[in-house]
């Protein structure tokens, strides 16, 4: 299994919020490694994700959801 992570965007405050602007994938959709996941902003900076290894994605935050940087949003088995 591996991890999908809010990547850290604002170093000046690690403990900003961002959220899930926009999922480019269903949950329980195969994914193969490279495609894109997600698309997450953090105050002005937007960033897409794409999958660090091949397999299903299990979706564990919804668009729009508030987080803090570095929380698991997905994983992939």
């Amino acid at each position: 299994m591996t991890e999908v992570l809010f990547p850290l965007l604002s170093e000046k405050d690690p403990d900003a919020e961002g959220v899930v602007a926009t999922w480019f994938v269903q949950d329980g959709e195969r994914v193969a490694e490279g495609d894109l996941l997600a698309e997450v902003a953090v105050d002005k900076v937007d960033v897409e994700i794409s999958a660090p290894a091949a397999g299903v994605v299990r979706l564990l935050a919804k668009e729009g959801d508030a987080l803090v940087q570095g929380v698991l949003i997905a994983r992939i088995e």
